[in-house]
């Protein structure tokens, strides 16, 4: 295999549109601000912004790191090229 037929080891490549960092970020601070604007609490929009930034966090920080890590995206690359 040369460097040509070589695919970019992005994790990001193998997620739909939905899942990918823009909406993932355009999703996390939209409910953020709407629960902010529909409330106007400040605890209530603490209590919401926890498990959102939790979950943004993860997907958009630990999660890539752990794919490439993991030697996932090497076997699934590996297999594109045998099936060739």
């Amino acid at each position: 295999m040369n460097e040509s037929e070589k695919k970019s080891i992005n994790p990001w490549d193998y997620k739909p549109w939905w899942c990918q960092p823009w909406s993932i970020l355009l999703t996390g601070i939209a409910l953020i601000s709407g629960s902010w604007f529909l409330f106007k609490t400040f605890w209530l929009t603490i209590i919401i912004s926890i498990p959102l930034l939790i979950w943004m966090g993860f997907f958009l920080l630990i999660w890539p790191k752990l794919m490439i890590s993991s030697g996932v995206l090497d076997a699934h690359q590996e297999s594109e090229i045998v099936d060739r």
